[in-house]
């Protein structure tokens, strides 16, 4: 599967922009959402090819909103990588309980998140 196609989901506009531009310079198209209801009905609407999750978001957190993405017909073979300040061992296994393909500790490094997408493209 070829990636082209990002949806960065984050609260944080600062860090949605900074991810964007990372991606969007590394040649992906990209779209944002500000949280996991709005990510969980762009996804559908947009299919993209990865999606990029927070954790902490208010309302619906990006664990909840990875576990219905990855467990939705739909949806389920769209891989996510989440990408969050909870960087203890246990929240990355959760994650990756979830339904993430990968997990990425903030503040990201640019040359480590393109190396994770390319290895899921």
């Amino acid at each position: 599967m070829t990636i082209k196609t990002i949806l960065v989901v984050d609260d944080s506009p600062t860090d949605r922009q900074h991810l964007t531009d990372v991606l969007t310079k590394a040649g992906y198209k990209v779209t944002g959402a500000a949280s996991a209801e709005e990510a969980l009905a762009k996804v559908k609407q947009a299919k993209p090819d990865l999606v990029l999750m927070d954790v902490v978001m208010p309302g619906q957190n990006g664990f909840q909103a990875t576990r219905a993405l990855a467990t939705d017909e739909a949806t389920k073979h769209i891989p996510i990588i989440i990408c969050s300040t909870k960087g203890q061992e246990t929240d990355k296994v959760w994650g990756m309980r979830q339904g993430a393909k990968d997990y990425v500790v903030k503040p990201v490094k640019p040359a480590e998140l393109l190396a994770k997408i390319s290895a899921l493209g």
